[in-house]
This record gives C-alpha cells, sequence and structure tokens, in this order.
C-alpha cells in the first residue's frame, strides 16, 4: 500500500460530494464544446489519404480556396469605381466672391487682367472635381483608378489623378500666379485659398450599390459534387482541387441542420468520453493519492487546471482565433509538479490534453507533441526554487516541442508540403514556450488561493536575514544554533529517504520561533543562572510548554505559510517536558500527577516531513547534554530517542515506513560521528 493512499472509510457526504464535483466537471466541459460537431477527416495537400474511400451522399458546391476567392476579390476590387455627386453651385459661388475680392485689390497693385486669368484657372479646378483630402486618401489605398461624376442623372467618369484636393487645388493656382515678387505676395495676401472648396460630395448609397455589382460577380464555388460521385480514394494524393472537395464537404455537413437524433448522438460521444476522462481522474485519486482527497484546496488546484486548458481550447476552435498550439499547456503539469507530485501532474496533463484533442482536426500530432513536452517539463522541474530552473524548462520544453512536431511531419511524408513550409505552427510553438515563462509570475497567486507553499517560497523564508530569523540570531542565539543544526540533520535526512529536504530545512529554522518570548528559560539561551531553580516543576513545565503557542502567534504575525506553522505545532507532538515530569515524580512520589500539565498541545506529526524535524530536534538537542562524544554513546542516544518515539505512538498518523525510520537513524548517526568527532591536540613546542 502506498504511504498516501491509507484506507479508510469514506462517508456517504464525501461520497456524494466526489460525485457532485465529478457531475459538474462534466457538464462545464460539455457547455463549452463547440457546438455543431467538428471534422472527423485528416488531411493536408500533397499527401495521401489515409481514411476509406469516400462516396458523396448528397450533392453539395465545391468551394473555392480561401486564397483564390483573395485573389479573385483583389482583382475585382479594381473594378469598383464609387460615385460622386458634382455641385456646380460651389463653383459658381466662390467664382462670384472671388471677383469681388480681386477687383477690391486692384488698386493695392494687382493687374487688372490677372482676374480673368485667375478666374479661369478657378473654373478650370472645379471643372475638374475637387474632393476632401480623406476620400482622396481612400481612392489612393484601395488602387482606385477611376470613379463617376453625375450631376442631373448624367454620368460620366473621371480618372482619380486627374483629381484634385484643397491643398493640391491650391499649389496648382499658385503655380499659374505671375512670378514677379511683388505680384506674387499681393495674391498671397489675397488669400485665394478661401475660394477652393470640395465641390465632389461622396455618395455611399450608389457606391455601395456599384460595389455590390462588383461582388456579385465573385462566384464561391469551382463546381458542384453529385450524389454517388466518388470523392478521394484510400492512398490517393490529395491535390488542389481534392482539398477543396473535401474542404466543402465539412462546410457542408456543419452547415447542414442536424436531426434530434444527430444531436442526442453528438451530445452522447461528447458526455461519455469526458466522463471517461474525468472517471480515470478520480479513480487514480483513489487508488494511488487518496491524501489529496482529503484536502479540497489539492483537489481544486488539479480541478481548475483541468477545466482551464480544455474551456481555452474549446473557445479557440470554436470562433476560430488562433490555432491551439500557442497555448501554453506546460504551464498545468508545471504548477503540478512544483505543488505535489510528479505522478499526479503527467496523469492531470495526459487528461487535460486527452479532453482538448476531442475538438481537434489534427488530433494525433497535437496530443504526441503536448505529451512529449508535459514529460519533459516534469522531468526538467524536480524543484522550482530560481527563476533560472524554469528559464531552462521552458527552453527545454519549446525545443522538445519543436522536434517532436517536425518528426511527426517527417513521419507523414515531408514538412514541406505543397502548400510550403507550416511555419506558423513552429511559431505558434515558440509563443508558448515564451508564455510559459509566465507560470513564475503565477505561483504567489496559486500560493494564495490554494493555500500551497512553492519552493521559492520556502527558498526566500529560509534566508537567515528575515526579520524572524534575525531576531532569533539576536536574542535567543543558542536557539538559532539549534535551529541551524536541526535544519542540517533534518535536510539529510530527507534527502537520503526521498521526503522534501527544502521543505523540513525550512520548517526546522522556524520550529522555536516561540522561544523568542522567554529566550532565557530554555537552557541553550543561559549563561550560568537558571531561573528555573526558583519555580515549581509545574510552572517551570508550562513555560517551556508555551513556546509552541508562541511560535503560532508569532507565524501569524508574521504571515508565515501555513505549512510553516504545522512544522511549529507538531515537533514535539503530545510528548512531555520528561524533565520536569521525572523531576516532579521523584520529588513528590507520592502525590498524583496531572501528566496534561507536562504535556504539549500537539498535534503529533501528520507528515513525513514533521516526523523527521521531531527526530531531529529531540536527538539535536539531547546530543548537547552527552558527557562524552563517543560512536557507542550517539549510535545509543539515537536509537532510544527514535524507539521511544516510535513506541509512544508520535508517528502512528505518518506516512513513514520501518525501513525509513532506520535510515534515518543511520544519517543520523553518521551526522552526529562529524559534528562532534575528536579533533586532535595540537603539541607545544618544547623548550
Amino acid at each position: 500500500m502506498s504511504r498516501y493512499n491509507r484506507q479508510r472509510k469514506i462517508s456517504k457526504k464525501e461520497y456524494l460530494y466526489r460525485i457532485s464535483g465529478l457531475i459538474a466537471m462534466i457538464v462545464i466541459l460539455t457547455v463549452f464544446l463547440p457546438k455543431g460537431g467538428y471534422s472527423k477527416y485528416e488531411y493536408k495537400v500533397g499527401e495521401p489519404w489515409d481514411g476509406s474511400q469516400l462516396i458523396a451522399q448528397d450533392s453539395f458546391p465545391v468551394y473555392k480556396s480561401d486564397a483564390q476567392l483573395k485573389r479573385e476579390s483583389d482583382s475585382l476590387r479594381n473594378y469598383y469605381e464609387p460615385y460622386f455627386e458634382y455641385k456646380d453651385i460651389v463653383y459658381e459661388k466662390q467664382a462670384a466672391q472671388m471677383k469681388d475680392a480681386l477687383k477690391s485689390m486692384v488698386g493695392e497693385g494687382i493687374p487688372f487682367y490677372y482676374l480673368p486669368h485667375l478666374l479661369e484657372k478657378l473654373r478650370y479646378l472645379y471643372a475638374q472635381g475637387i474632393i476632401e483630402a480623406e476620400d482622396y486618401e481612400v481612392l489612393k489605398k484601395e488602387n482606385t483608378r477611376q470613379v463617376w461624376l453625375y450631376e442631373n442623372n448624367e454620368s460620366q467618369p473621371r480618372y482619380v489623378k486627374q483629381l484634385f484636393t484643397e491643398k493640391t487645388a491650391y499649389e496648382y493656382m499658385m503655380a499659374e500666379v505671375d512670378s514677379t515678387h511683388y505680384n506674387h505676395s499681393k495674391l498671397m495676401r489675397c488669400g485665394l485659398e478661401k475660394f477652393i472648396q470640395p465641390n465632389l460630395i461622396y455618395d455611399a448609397e450608389k457606391s455601395l450599390q456599384q460595389r455590390q455589382e462588383v461582388d456579385a460577380q465573385l462566384v464561391p464555388y469551382i463546381g458542384q459534387v453529385q450524389v454517388g460521385q466518388k470523392l478521394v480514394d484510400h492512398g490517393q494524393i490529395v491535390d488542389e482541387y481534392t482539398y477543396c472537395v473535401l474542404q466543402s464537404l465539412e462546410r457542408f455537413q456543419q452547415s447542414r441542420s442536424m436531426s434530434n437524433k444527430e444531436r442526442l448522438l453528438l451530445l452522447g460521444g461528447q458526455v461519455t468520453y469526458i466522463a471517461i476522462l474525468m472517471i480515470l481522474l478520480l479513480f487514480y485519486f483513489e487508488q494511488f493519492r487518496s491524501d489529496y482527497l482529503a484536502n479540497p484546496r489539492t483537489v481544486m488546484l488539479v480541478i481548475s487546471q483541468c477545466l482551464l486548458f480544455p474551456i481555452i481550447t474549446f473557445t479557440l476552435m470554436s470562433h476560430s482565433l488562433m490555432s491551439v498550439y500557442v497555448i501554453p499547456y506546460c504551464i498545468l503539469p508545471i504548477f503540478i509538479r512544483v505543488f505535489m507530485d510528479s505522478r499526479t501532474a503527467f496523469i492531470a496533463h495526459a487528461l487535460s490534453i486527452l479532453t482538448c484533442a476531442l475538438v481537434l482536426n489534427h488530433p494525433y500530432e497535437f496530443i504526441v507533441t503536448q505529451l512529449v513536452a508535459g514529460l519533459v517539463a516534469i522531468y526538467s522541474l524536480r524543484q522550482l526554487s530560481q527563476r533560472s530552473e524554469l528559464v531552462r524548462a521552458a527552453v527545454l520544453v519549446t525545443v522538445a516541442a519543436l522536434v517532436t512536431y517536425f518528426c511527426i511531419e517527417l513521419l507523414h511524408g515531408s514538412p514541406y508540403s505543397s502548400n510550403g513550409f507550416d511555419r506558423w505552427t513552429y511559431i505558434y510553438i515558440l509563443v508558448a514556450g515564451v508564455l510559459s515563462l509566465l507560470s513564475y509570475t503565477l505561483l504567489m497567486p496559486i500560493e494564495r488561493i490554494f493555500g500551497f507553499t512553492s519552493n521559492v517560497t520556502l527558498v526566500e523564508l529560509s534566508n537567515i536575514n528575515n526579520t524572524i530569523l534575525r531576531r532569533l540570531s539576536e536574542e535567543a542565539p543558542g536557539t538559532f544554533q539549534h535551529s541551524m543544526q536541526v535544519a542540517n540533520l533534518a535536510a539529510e535526512v530527507a534527502n537520503s529517504i526521498g521526503a522534501k529536504s527544502q521543505l523540513v530545512r525550512t520548517g526546522a529554522l522556524y520550529h522555536d520561533i516561540g522561544k523568542l518570548e522567554n529566550p532565557v528559560f530554555f537552557t541553550e539561551n543561559q549563561s550560568g543562572t537558571n531561573p528555573h531553580d526558583n519555580l515549581p516543576y509545574e510552572q517551570s513545565a508550562q513555560i517551556i510548554i508555551q513556546h509552541v503557542r508562541n511560535g503560532l502567534r508569532l507565524a501569524d504575525k508574521y504571515q508565515l505559510p501555513s505549512v510553516i506553522k504545522e512544522f511549529i505545532s507538531t515537533h514535539h507532538g503530545q510528548s512531555m517536558a520528561k524533565y520536569f515530569y521525572v523531576s516532579y515524580k521523584n520529588d513528590f512520589p507520592d502525590k498524583e500527577v496531572d501528566k496534561s500539565v507536562f504535556t504539549y498541545p500537539g498535534p503529533n506529526p501528520t507528515t513525513l516531513e514533521q516526523a523527521i524535524l521531531m527526530m531531529a530536534d529531540s536527538i539535536e538537542a539531547a546530543s548537547r547534554s552527552l558527557p562524552e562524544y563517543t560512536e557507542e554513546s550517539l549510535n545509543g542516544m539515537v536509537d532510544r530517542i527514535i524507539d521511544d518515539q516510535v513506541t509512544s505512538g508520535y508517528f502512528a498518523q505518518c506516512p513513514i515506513s520501518f525501513l525509513e525510520i532506520a535510515e534515518a537513524k543511520e544519517v543520523f548517526k553518521t551526522k552526529l560521528r562529524t559534528m562532534y568527532h575528536t579533533r586532535i591536540q595540537y603539541p607545544e613546542l618544547s623548550k
């Protein structure tokens, strides 16, 4: 039986919760599935048809490809000629105003014969046509060569290059002025630009009608398939026309309204497929990690990840936004690996990918590529404690995905088809690799929401420059040194038996912070006098025991994670303050002892790491009181302390085996011999 899968009786209420959660997941995923079905075929231009022979069951048109439609549409656009209404009244009004203005300036040096000359030029400008600058820019942008000018139901064509804007008309007018400096400056003072106004007004209604007539010439299909006609045979190379036929078949099938029976069959298939995958996830937890089911936040993390990526995929496919390869699916195994374990990460990732593949046209390439990328993410990111580790993992995941997809393309024939190199899929994979770096920034929100503690946070907490650890080193230096030694011992044992070394190291650094309240009452901080000498045994025991509650209070004050608080509350378990208990029994043998006064509140350790810390704390403290440090005394002390803890049942709720306890003993003995080895005595210089 797995250490994480201890069998326990499941209540009806808990059973109903699990069933309800399973049904909710199935309903949510089904709601987000693309409506109307999805492609049943997988094909590419230049590759053989893998399926069986296809015979048309209905007649349907063969539509042109998007690229061909765009080419023809761009070609027809050259024939689009918008309409502008010609306003002759604008010229009449502006000509009259110019005539009055120039007559008033004849006495100021403007030659009289310039008046008819300028009026003639103005008439020419308005005859050609003056349009708004914005309209002219639109015509140039759309490469329009010709427009239609109409007045009183009569139309005439005009090349766009013959038209003027207000600016170009003014420049033309000034270019016609006599080049003498005197007359030119006088005309500029006259303000000829005031007499230049647009006389061509864009007619949106007539232009739209013209555009619709042009668009009507675009035929969207290139042929017709008849009932019983062979569409493609097995092994036949898919050419451009066959590709259009197959695309048209799918388009026809998806546009055709389904009967109620077809809708029910489709819905039944979707629900059954999703239900199988979700039931497999539940079975995995039941059989291998039932401890996760006891923690609602852990289950919610897995469920949210398994729902999020399929929903994003379904949304992209429903709206045809972009390729699903742009989604950083490897974020899921990264998070679950960091906060949980490798096996759960792979199972959740695999089931999520299989769910996403339900709506894809080419699921084989997608499944293989994403599974390989997920495995690489899990293998390359055993413990996330530095940014560089995530960058390295992202690079490896991206390379693995690119290589895998390329190899699959090679297996299908060649990555270079008649459609050209499929560079966009590779670009999307690169973008997904970059997006996977977002997992680092999302660690903090996930820790806050789901109550997890990542290695990144543990590394930050283990910095001895943190406020509370700095206080411990200054106000209780003996306790600080004890905590450092316990951290080293516990981390060695954790590495040896496969526990989380960074977690137990950080927990060890904080396990005794409660001693900051009364540091002098603990022997490691005393220098001569012992305040317990003047106190009753019961009061002394309570002061010692109180450091657990004080530690939890300080942990709340400094907002330490709950996993660190658990180390503080369990490092003594429900053991007794034996020194004061035994002393009380010896001094008052006839009195009945209230054991609760001398007993720590607990609880006992419930995780492998908490058990390691309890052993390391007791062993390190006891080692300081040994009269001599010999191999026999150290070995005997380790065996005695750990055997007593096992016998007392302190590890009854821990997933720790006797083999691991034996391994822990050997590590403790080896480390203690190294710490307390006898140093050689340096000889004195003889006189």
